[in-house]
């Protein structure tokens, strides 16, 4: 009898989670641009959560919202690769807070986003990562999280 990996999808399920809609780009972009076997993610901010940390919204609150993003940014790969699975490694993400002069949690902030990669990918979550305090975000997004993956197949020529 075969062992049955658990695919990111079936994780996401056991979470309790579903992929939000793909969000319409604010600009002149594309939400993601893929290079050989490299997908580079253009930033998510979400539609929830509004202010400045440190100020409007608590740390908890900021957790919530990098968790966001990080389902707006899986949702933008599910479209792009039609699979999860077919991530090979998270490598980067990179994470804008929207705060103070004086807030300094911008990484628990940002743990939203990487304990859900790790949750959904396990080992191939685990990932190299920046967490910047922003003066502010288009639309007063309180975070802003964009991401680089390896994926198992490179690009069709």
């Amino acid at each position: 009898m075969k062992n049955h990996t658990v695919t990111p999808e079936e994780r996401l399920v056991e979470l309790g989670l579903t992929l939000p809609p793909l969000r319409p780009a604010a600009g002149n972009y594309v939400s993601c641009v893929r290079t050989g076997n490299l997908l580079f993610t253009s930033g998510q901010g979400t539609d929830e959560y509004r202010g400045q940390l440190g100020k409007d919204v608590s740390v908890e609150t900021g957790y919530l919202a990098a968790r966001q993003c990080m389902l707006n940014l899986l949702s933008v790969v599910k479209h792009e690769l039609g699979d999860l699975s077919k991530v090979k490694r998270i490598v980067k993400v990179l994470g804008f807070v929207n705060s103070t002069p004086d807030f300094t949690d911008q990484p628990k902030v940002m743990n939203g986003a990487s304990d859900l990669l790790i949750q959904v990918f396990g080992e191939k979550g685990r990932h190299g990562r920046s967490a910047v305090g922003m003066a502010q975000l288009p639309l007063n997004n309180a975070v802003e999280v964009e991401m680089v993956l390896e994926v198992e197949e490179q690009e069709a020529i």
